[in-house]
């Protein structure tokens, strides 16, 4: 079974703190993501104003779990809280070919 990629591209609210974002970030990987059956592994992106997460899981099961459950975890919801929910794009992708 192919792995999957969960890719989400998003804007932080306006006047968030990138620094404390980024605090709570690690904390939203360490307690919550890492913690899920299924994680590899996780790259927080920048590109301009736009952020992405890209999130590696075992198979699109373990994804879609984790991605169902994390409103009920309080890390992760203090994750969303910086973000401009109107700008979240996620997509759930199997991981045709690595090179």
């Amino acid at each position: 079974m192919a792995n999957t990629v969960e890719y989400a591209s998003f804007n932080l609210k306006k006047g968030a703190s990138v620094s404390e974002f980024l605090l709570v970030s690690d904390r939203f990987n360490s307690v919550f993501l890492s913690t899920q059956k299924g994680y590899i592994s996780r790259k927080l992106l920048l590109g301009g104003e736009m952020w992405a997460d890209s999130v590696l899981w075992e198979t699109m099961e373990d994804a879609l779990k984790a991605f169902n459950t994390a409103d009920e975890n309080a890390v992760a919801c203090e994750y969303v809280s910086f973000i401009d929910e109107e700008s979240i794009k996620v997509l759930h992708l199997s991981v045709e070919r690595s090179y």
